[in-house]
């Protein structure tokens, strides 16, 4: 199998090369330079020592010889280090335990014409990769690599969608033209290694320099010299790496193509388009569990319980099954997102999955071998596997007493639980998920007898309605990030056009006018709903009610506004702590802290009184609450207490934010249940 990369893979990797043979003979002017000072140095520190053979003369001269051996050795460090990988996380496995598995990925191996990974490894997590211990010699000598696969993933492919996912693995080192990455790559590294990993150096001279008052004159200069090195590498650094996140993104469609030759386009396209929805499955267990930390409970299967997540998101989404598994769709994947800008990200390292699908799509590689056998059937007794897994999942969380397995039944009965309790009934279609009522004054509508029926209300057009008044918000925001130069570039696509940077204000001109007509359209839907359920209240007398409901939760706008604006000036007086330095400053955002905190606990006692919140307080936040509430804090020049003091503090404003986010959500959960009882 020999793939002719595309012509803009071509392109991207000239340009990479320019940029190593760039970089190479930045770094060799550097190096002369440096083995120049240095020999330098070392004369005239002997020089000197020779001349006048005395302590403060030998001090000078051993301290000159030091300024230019510790440019050299910043210079040539990067020649020592090595990049080894975090292995803690994974399980290694062997031929002999796994024998089917070895078999599996030895085919794909063969197909992909390249060696047999080095070592297997078992990760518990949703993904799969290839990785070695990396150094710069790298790029001389050949490394065999090592092939992790995450259980997360394996749970939830077919055996010949894995197949598609380790062959794209392999493809990034199967072809000949892919090696140039690798040496963008180890360059990439190698002015990291002198720009931001100097911890250990950084010691070293300074230990130097606290032997003596001389030696720390001519580490202080050699720092200067090193920090001018700096900036000339920072820029070869924006050079080097902008070219290598393009050429990196090539990459992916060049494996990509390599995996679709081995398997054809489908199981890869399939298993992309879901790999989001497992990973969001496999986070919402594990997140379930994070919730159920204080009473010490723990999966048994963490997989099997992903499994039943991942069926019911795809339920809840309206996407199919085939064999247990959702059949994602690009459409699926882009539901929520109908922004209209369209800005090059040139430091990504990936192409988007529709990017990457579209490919594969034009490439259209059919294969007759169809694997639809779930690829965990590959392990040998799976379920052991997946409970040993599940076991390092929870074994560095911290535990008040004993543990209490949660069995898979049990797993499917709460999470569907929590489910109800944190969603709007589906007769809504989805139109309250992202938007809330916009205020009105209830006593000032007209009923008129109802002619639109609940379909109508909210239907697909309705519904698009509020999801495009919130796409040209979020472009907005955008545009606006590009008007203030927060987000920088030299132009934009919107609508398909493209546009300027300094157009972007005439843009924004053009939504806010939009804004204007959709924020209408959909006020007068509310109102319509209002007027619909309404009526349904005046049938069974209990209309006053409705019309109380409506009211608390306009209240509730008012009193959530507020709150976040506490929240915020808490946030900003971190922002300000965290970089303020002089005693003075300090305790001037000591005294506006204890001035805001007179608002911030009344609220809290509020929050804390409410009935409605009482289970919602767990006891980790009440004990927050309560330490906070309980002390009569003030400044105090003891860094000891003024830690305690902020921890507790910003403890609580966190808390803070979260119930009152969650008692906003339960007064419209309740408006909108009640609504729907009206029928």
């Amino acid at each position: 199998m020999n793939i002719r990369p595309s012509s803009n893979f071509r392109k991207m990797v000239i340009n990479a090369i320019f940029a190593i043979i760039a970089f190479i003979l930045v770094y060799l002017i550097l190096l002369i330079l440096g083995i120049a000072l240095t020999a330098l140095c070392i004369y005239g520190g002997v020089a000197l020592v020779i001349a006048a053979p005395k302590f403060i003369t030998i001090a000078i001269g051993i301290g000159l010889a030091s300024l230019g051996i510790i440019i050299f050795i910043f210079l040539v460090k990067f020649l020592f280090k090595e990049h080894e990988i975090d292995k803690s996380h994974l399980t290694e496995v062997h031929r002999k335990g796994y024998p089917e598995l070895f078999n599996f990925i030895e085919e794909i191996a063969v197909e992909a014409k390249i060696k047999f990974p080095k070592k297997i490894y078992l990760s518990r997590d949703v993904n799969a990769a290839v990785f070695y211990n990396s150094s710069f010699w790298s790029m001389f000598f050949p490394i065999r690599k090592n092939l992790q696969i995450g259980l997360g993933l394996v749970n939830t492919v077919t055996e010949q969608e894995l197949k598609a996912i380790i062959a794209h693995e392999f493809g990034h080192f199967s072809q000949r033209s892919m090696s140039v990455g690798s040496y963008v790559y180890n360059v990439n590294e190698v002015i990291f290694n002198m720009l931001y990993d100097n911890d250990s150096f950084d010691q070293s001279i300074q230990a130097w320099a606290n032997i003596s008052g001389y030696f720390s004159i001519f580490v202080i200069i050699a720092v200067k010299i090193i920090q001018g090195i700096q900036w000339i590498l920072r820029k070869m650094y924006s050079l080097v790496n902008i070219r290598y996140m393009a050429l990196s993104r090539e990459m992916e469609f060049h494996a990509d193509e390599v995996a679709a030759n081995i398997t054809g386009s489908k199981p890869l396209i399939d298993s992309l388009l879901r790999l989001e929805l497992s990973q969001l499955a496999y986070n919402s267990t594990l997140n379930f569990y994070e919730n159920k930390s204080e009473n010490n409970i723990i999966s048994k299967n963490i997989y099997k319980d992903q499994l039943f997540t991942l069926e019911i998101l795809a339920k809840e989404n309206n996407i199919p099954l085939k064999n247990r598994l959702p059949l994602v769709t690009v459409l699926d994947i882009n539901k929520y997102n109908r922004s209209k800008i369209k800005i090059e990200n040139r430091w990504a390292s990936h192409p988007s999955t529709e990017e990457r699908v579209n490919a594969l799509l034009k490439l259209n590689i059919v294969k007759s071998e169809n694997r639809e056998n779930l690829a965990i059937t590959l392990l040998p007794d799976k379920e052991k596997l997946e409970e040993e897994l599940t076991k390092l999942i929870f074994y560095y969380s911290t535990f008040r007493k004993e543990t209490v397995v949660m069995e898979n039944d049990e797993f499917q009965k709460g999470f569907m639980e929590n489910i109800v309790a944190n969603q709007f009934p589906k007769e809504y279609n989805t139109y309250y998920d992202s938007k809330n009522p916009i205020p009105f004054d209830p006593d000032s509508i007209m009923i008129p007898d109802q002619t639109e029926t609940l379909e109508d209300l909210f239907g697909k057009e309705k519904v698009n309605w509020a999801y495009n008044y919130i796409t040209l918000e979020s472009d907005k925001n955008m545009l606006n990030a590009i008007s203030r130069k927060e987000i920088r570039v030299k132009t934009f696509e919107y609508e398909g056009y493209k546009y300027k940077a300094e157009q972007a204000d005439d843009i924004i001109t053009k939504i806010d006018r939009e804004l204007e007509n959709s924020k209408k359209q959909i006020a007068e839907n509310d109102i319509n709903i209002y007027r619909f359920f309404y009526n349904q209240a005046l049938k069974k007398g209990c209309n006053n009610e409705l019309k109380n409901k409506y009211r608390s939760f306009f209240s509730q706008n008012i009193i959530l506004d507020e709150r976040i604006i506490i929240y915020n000036g808490f946030v900003d007086i971190a922002n300000r702590l965290s970089i303020a330095t002089q005693p003075n400053q300090i305790k001037s955002i000591f005294i506006e802290i204890a001035h805001s905190g007179i608002e911030l606990k009344s609220e809290i006692k509020n929050i804390t009184e409410n009935p409605l919140l009482e289970k919602e307080i767990t006891e980790p936040i009440k004990n927050n609450f309560n330490e906070y509430l309980a002390k009569e804090w003030s400044y105090s020049a003891n860094d000891t207490l003024n830690n305690e003091y902020l921890n507790t503090l910003f403890a609580a404003v966190n808390d803070f934010r979260l119930i009152t986010s969650r008692e906003y959500f339960l007064i419209k959960q309740d408006l909108l249940n009640y609504q729907i009882s009206l029928l």
